[in-house]
């Protein structure tokens, strides 16, 4: 069976992929949505003055909000429907993601299968719509007491502002649940992976004309785009890595015979985190920052000594970053995989490690392979958000250059092109089945 697996991936090509109309339909409706959130980027709310917000961001690109417009492909920048982006969907989702491995109520809905999974997911859509609205409405005061950045401010603008911002999350969470079932790939990934893509090309014309205008040597552009190349190849290595832990079952009797079952794996991967740690470590080292810039310098004296101490570059700023994303990995490994569940299912179909007891010495051993291989995808994850979070310090590389973007780029695609594959794989397997029965009948 495996051989005639291989044998099918093998066959893959062009031809195969002219065939598969369903996969066809699919990847154009996936087109056809990421066009309608593009579209949406360029929808502004009302009653801001464009000018004063584009100066604004631009005055405050190091902090988090800079790093939040990238992440919305200048959507914030603009202040467009969109602005939020899908990022209040992301945060509800962690948070009842952490409130399941301490609510008894989430943790029963979490094993009841299809339908405890409708019920969480719906908590997740009224998180949603609260987080979304609390941040529109920070956004929305914030922009109050920017001078001139709101056209006519007061009750109105807020209201507003709440509801188009909130609205415009909302469609996004919607559109996101749509690629998925519909598309292909994963929709909130495709969201995201979208608005760093449409900010490439002005990320290289900016790269250029500092090149041009001789305020960036040649040399060091070179060296920028050996470095993209080079943590884009560590990247695709590293998330395809896998620790895989050797399954064997017992014997079965199949009438008089008594037959071997193949032994199979269970792969643990190098980062099953994902990019999970370098986005929330961004968002709270970032944080203060962002507060700082906008009392402009007339906030408590110690808030400043934070934003000089927690500046790009400084030594504090990188041991913090460093430290938060090891935590993040850790802990969102813990809860996204559990070894106990794992042995408990292995054990319940005669599964077994080899030399390992079945039951708790099982789910043991599995611990701690996994915390020996998270250790080297924590290192991973630090190492490539760091070399590039510290050139853009000292070289001023735009945000798309750095190591957050080009995880989000190369995971998502990565994933995508995977599920290509099995939409192609599962065709041909079922076109083989039906020529064997075809086969079959004739006889």
């Amino acid at each position: 069976m495996a051989s005639a697996v291989e044998q099918l991936a093998a066959n893959l090509s062009f031809a195969s992929f002219a065939k598969a109309e369903d996969l066809k339909k699919r990847i154009w409706f996936t087109l056809a949505a990421l066009v309608v959130y593009r579209l949406g980027t360029y929808i502004p709310i009302p009653g801001v003055d464009a000018n004063e917000l584009a100066r604004l961001v631009q005055q405050n690109s190091s902090g988090i909000l800079g790093w939040i417009n990238g992440l919305a492909g200048g959507a914030l920048g603009r202040m467009a429907i969109f602005a939020l982006n899908i990022m209040p969907y992301i945060s509800a989702s962690i948070i009842i993601q952490l409130m399941t491995t301490v609510s008894p109520h989430l943790e029963q809905l979490k094993k009841e299968g299809e339908q405890g999974r409708k019920k969480i997911n719906q908590y997740t859509r009224y998180g949603t719509v609260i987080l979304a609205a609390l941040q529109a409405y920070g956004i929305a005061v914030g922009l109050e007491s920017q001078g001139n950045a709101v056209i006519d401010p007061g009750w109105y603008f807020r209201i507003s502002a709440v509801i188009t911002l909130t609205g415009g999350t909302v469609f996004l969470m919607w559109l996101g649940e749509q690629i998925t079932a519909r598309g292909i790939g994963n929709g909130i990934s495709l969201i995201i992976f979208a608005g760093i893509i449409a900010g490439l090309p002005s990320a290289i014309a900016a790269i250029l004309e500092l090149g041009r205008t001789g305020q960036m040597s040649t040399f060091l552009i070179i060296g920028i785009i050996i470095l993209a190349l080079v943590t884009i190849a560590v990247i695709v290595f590293m998330e395809r890595a896998q620790r895989r832990l050797l399954v064997k079952y017992p014997k079965r009797q199949v009438g008089n015979q008594i037959q071997n079952v193949d032994p199979s794996h269970l792969p643990l991967k190098l980062n099953t985190a994902g990019v999970i740690p370098p986005i929330f470590a961004s968002s709270l080292l970032l944080l203060p920052i962002t507060v700082s810039n906008f009392s402009q310098g007339s906030g408590p004296d110690w808030l400043n000594t934070i934003n000089a101490l927690l500046g790009r570059g400084q030594p504090l700023f990188l041991a913090i970053y460093i430290g938060l994303i090891i935590f993040f990995a850790f802990f969102y490994t813990a809860i996204m995989f559990n070894p106990k569940e794992t042995a408990d299912n292995l054990k319940k179909y005669g599964g077994f490690i080899p030399g390992i007891r079945p039951g708790e010495r099982t789910a043991e051993y599995i611990d701690y392979v996994l915390t020996r291989i998270t250790v080297v995808g924590a290192l991973y994850l630090a190492a490539v958000c760091l070399l590039p979070e510290i050139l853009t310090s000292y070289a001023a590389i735009p945000f798309y250059f750095g190591g957050t973007s080009l995880l989000i780029i190369v995971s998502v695609t990565m994933d995508t092109v995977s599920q290509v594959q099995s939409h192609l794989l599962a065709q041909q397997y079922e076109g083989l089945m039906k020529k064997t029965k075809l086969r079959g009948s004739r006889k």
